[in-house]
This record gives structure tokens, sequence and C-alpha cells, in this order.
């Protein structure tokens, strides 16, 4: 330490280079401490054969020794190594009773770049390792590992579906899509939304799932602290009628429903944005669920048809929208349907949105859902698109495979929804 510090005064001392150097001596003298104390035992080596993953034998072969990236710096290991003439594999059982991946990262640094890759770029996450953990991973690493970790997760989402009690009296299930950039290789023969017609995003599916017994002091509904948890990833809805199983997402929505025990809540509410997707999956997989269309999209169909009839920016147009918004809170869509019929054989939009409102009036019942305590709005949902998918995925340059941003979802997911300590939890007890 009086190298680092000197015995003199301790004035115009760069205290943080300090600090970080003392910090990496601790770590090293431990790390080497371990890897001595592992070194040291070698009864890993149990028998001449052991018996590979793939059902064969594995022959004892020597040991090996094969340096890996731990918490406490980087460690030098010699291990048993087994090699299996049937699969023409090798393994290290030590490896895999300490967690050991291919990557060679131990399970704490895995779950610390998996935390970090999740939240930024893979070259930010690499920086966060090494400021804040003294780790040198690189950022390629980091993306193989984090994707890794992702597909894992995703895996793991589909195989485990453990009920979650819950003592809401109604949980409220929201569905939404969002594009991501994607490489163009993944967009190949789409129609999109740009002038040509091609496409620069994929759409990713989400399912919210939340309660809402709090109130605030207007006795407006809040979304409970904790409840909110979310599931997606880019896959289809649609389905023919000879499946005989639900498209990938509708099955992605069951199980999270499943998860959170929906079907023995007191009240089931779908909330939506009016999309026919939405009510198709609610009609065919959640029938007695009760359906509403969120309250601001409803509003801003009102203010397009108000620029179609008046001409945008005009004070017809904001008088006309105005009262019929104020309508809608008021009465619900009949006012609304009633001012727009007499423009729909004239105005395209106007008639559109007849259409809207007409196919949507029930679920646009909104002083009636208010007065039975119910959220009309589908904040929660939009939210989740927005931190989940669009802070980590949506950022200036990137462009993703379809695997790769399935992988991040699924992992930020995980970690929103608080199931990413289970998710390590049961890879412990099969290691």
């Amino acid at each position: 330490m009086e190298k680092l510090i000197g015995t003199g005064a301790t004035h115009g001392i760069d205290f943080e280079a300090v600090e970080t150097a003392a910090r990496r001596l601790a770590l090293d003298l431990m790390g080497k401490a371990l890897a001595a104390r592992l070194n040291a035992d070698r009864g890993d080596a149990t028998g001449a054969r052991r018996r590979c993953e793939c059902g064969g034998q594995a022959r004892y072969v020597g040991r090996r020794r094969k340096r890996f990236v731990t918490a406490l710096g980087e460690m030098e290991l010699e291990r048993a190594w087994y090699h299996c003439d049937a699969c023409h594999r090798g393994f290290s059982p030590r490896d895999r009773a300490l967690g050991f991946d291919e990557e060679s990262l131990s399970p704490a640094v895995r779950r610390m770049a998996g935390l970090a890759g999740a939240e930024t770029s893979f070259a930010r996450a690499s920086t966060l390792l090494r400021e804040l953990a003294c780790l040198e991973v690189g950022a390629k690493q980091v993306e193989r590992y984090v994707e890794a970790l992702g597909r894992d997760i995703a895996r793991d989402e589909r195989e485990v579906v453990e009920p979650e009690p819950s003592a809401a009296r109604t949980l409220y299930v929201g569905l939404d899509g969002t594009g991501v950039p994607v490489r163009k290789s993944e967009t190949a023969g789409r129609i999109g939304k740009q002038a040509d017609a091609s496409a620069k995003t994929r759409e990713v599916k989400l399912v919210t799932v939340w309660s809402a017994e709090r109130r605030d002091p207007h006795g407006v509904p809040c979304r409970d602290a904790g409840s909110v948890s979310c599931n997606g990833a880019i896959e289809s809805i649609a389905s023919r009628d000879t499946d005989r199983a639900p498209s990938a997402f509708a099955a992605r929505v069951l199980r999270e429903l499943q998860r959170r025990s929906f079907a023995q809540a007191e009240r089931r509410v779908v909330l939506g944005d009016g999309a026919a997707w939405i009510w198709n999956f609610a009609d065919e997989h959640l029938p007695g669920a009760i359906q509403i269309v969120d309250l601001f999209h409803a509003k801003q169909h009102i203010f397009d048809a108000a620029k179609a009839l008046y001409g945008p920016g005009s004070d017809l147009a904001a008088q006309w929208g105005k009262a019929r918004r104020d309508e809608l809170d008021r009465l619900g869509p009949a006012p609304v349907i009633d001012a727009l019929r007499p423009h729909a054989g004239a105005v395209d939009e106007a008639r559109k949105e007849l259409d809207y409102f007409t196919a949507n009036r029930q679920r646009m019942a909104y002083p009636k859902f208010r007065a039975q305590g119910l959220c009309v709005t589908t904040g929660v949902v939009e939210g989740a698109c927005k931190s989940v998918i669009g802070n980590r995925l949506k950022r200036g340059g990137m462009h993703w495979s379809v695997d790769g941003a399935n992988a991040i979802i699924a992992l930020r997911c995980a970690i929103t929804s608080n199931r990413f300590d289970d998710y390590w939890e049961r890879q412990a007890a099969t290691s």
C-alpha cells in the first residue's frame, strides 16, 4: 500500500487511481487464493470414465488448464478433462459444477454482463464492467454472451409456467405492437411504410398484465406497484382456421396469463388500441373478459375526423373535436357516431371513423367502465413498449437480427417482470 500512496504528505494524491489500484490488488489476491485452493483439489477426477450428456461414455484424458473471467478477475484453473468417443466432444466436470459456460465466464460475471447488456449497448456494457467491476470483457464477448443468455431465458419462458398467486380483484391484460429496426435481410419481401413500400422494421408484439386496486385522490385507478409483468417477441398472432395450436404470440400470451392466474381473477379486462387482432384474440381465447378501447386512442380518432371535416388547424375543427371528445367522456360513443353519420357519405375519413366507433361502441362505454372502477387507458402497455422495447432496441444506428432482438426482449422482459432471479435459481439447481 505504501507503494501506492507513498510515505510522505498525501496532498495532491490521485485518490481515485489509488482506490482503483487497491481494489484491483485486493481482487487479484483473493482470486489467486481461490485458484490455488481449487487447483489443489483434484477430486473432480472421479474415475476413468464418466457418462456424457449424449449418453455415451467419456474417458479421462488428464488435466487441462484454462483461463476464466470471474468476479475476482481472471483465474487459471486446472481441471480434469474427459473425452467422449461417441460424440467426439470433451468436457470438464468442474466447469459444470462451478457453472462456467463456453464463453469462460463465471456465473457472477454472466449475471453482471446480462444486466449491463440488457440496459445499454454491448460496447457500453463492456465499459461498465471494466469501470465498475474491474473486469475485462470485450464488447463482442458481451454481445455473444448476452444474446445466448436471452435465448436461454426465452427457452426457459416456454418450458416453465409457474402460476403466481394474486390477491387482486381485477387483472388487466394489454396487447400492443411496436416496430424495431432490423437488418435489411430480415425484411426481404415484406411490405412496409416506406415511400417505395419497403420495410425497415419488424413488429414486436407485447403482452402486459397488471392490477390497479389503488386509487388516486380523484378516484382514478392507479397501477399497483410491482404488479406489472410483460412478455413479447417478434412473432405472429395470425393463425389459420385449420391450425390446431395457437399462433406463436397467442401461445405466449396464454402462458403469461396462466402465470398471472388471470382466469382466477374476479374481473378480467382486455385493453387495446382498437386493432382488430387484439379483439379477435380476446373473443377466441378470453371469453367473458371485459374489452375496452384505450380512451386516448379513441380521442385521437375524433381528432383525425375533425381535421378531415374542417381542415387541419381550423377553429371549426378544434371546436367540433373538443365537443365530440367531451361527449365521449361523459356519454360514451353514441353522440360521436350520430355526429359522424351525416358526413360519412361525402368524406371517406368520416366513413372510416364511423365504422371504427360503430365496431367498438361496446368497448367505449367509458362512463359505465369508470363507474365500475376500471382503467380505461393503456398507459401501462404503452409505457412497457417504450421502456422494455424502445429504450434498448430502438436507439440510433441499431439494426437487429430477429434472433438477436428476441433474445434481448426475452432478457428485458424477465428483468422487468422480476423473474430474472427465478431463472438463475433454476440454473443453479440443475448445475
